[in-house]
C-alpha cells in the first residue's frame, strides 16, 4: 500500500515522536537500528521530512532528530505520507491503471473509492503522538 521510502518514514517518525515526548533527541543510527532499517536509505528519507519541516534536525554531541514539543499534538499519519508518496494513495486507481476516475471507471473503481475515502480519514485522524504513547507502552512494535 505505502512506498517502502514511506513504511520507514512512518516508523521513523514514531520512534522519533516517542523520544520527542521526552525530550530527547535520536541519531540516525539509533533510529536505523531501532526500525531495523538501511542507514543510508533512513538518512535519505528524514531528510526530506526535514526538508518538508515536519522534523527537526540538530548537528552536534547532543544533536539527532526530534519533533519540536508544540508540533505533537497536530502531527498525523497523512502529513508522513504525504510528504513521502503524495496525494496518490487517495487518488490512484485499484487497479492501476493510469486512467480511472468517476467518467471512466474501471470495475473496481466505485467501490476502491470508500476504502480510499476511509484510509485518508484513518491518516488524517491518527496521531503519531498517539501512536508513539503506544510504542512506550509496549502495546505496539516497530521491528520483530
Amino acid at each position: 500500500m505505502f512506498s517502502k521510502a514511506c513504511e520507514y518514514g512512518i516508523k521513523a517518525t514514531i520512534f522519533i515522536v516517542s523520544n520527542s515526548s521526552e525530550g530527547k533527541a535520536v541519531s540516525l543510527k539509533e533510529i536505523a537500528d531501532h526500525i531495523n532499517s538501511p542507514s543510508a536509505f533512513t538518512s535519505k528519507i528524514l531528510q526530506k521530512l526535514v526538508k518538508q519541516k515536519l522534523i527537526k534536525s540538530t548537528r552536534g554531541t547532543n544533536g539527532g532528530f526530534h519533533v519540536p514539543e508544540n508540533a505533537l499534538k497536530n502531527f498525523t499519519l497523512a502529513r508522513i505520507v504525504t510528504a513521502i508518496d503524495g496525494d496518490s494513495i487517495y487518488k490512484g486507481c485499484g487497479l492501476g491503471l493510469e486512467e480511472c476516475d468517476e467518467s471512466r471507471p474501471c470495475p473496481l473503481h466505485h467501490r476502491f473509492k470508500s476504502v480510499r475515502d476511509n484510509l485518508q480519514h484513518l491518516l488524517e485522524t491518527t496521531s503519531l503522538e498517539d501512536l508513539a504513547k503506544d510504542l512506550k507502552k509496549g502495546n505496539v512494535f516497530l521491528k520483530l
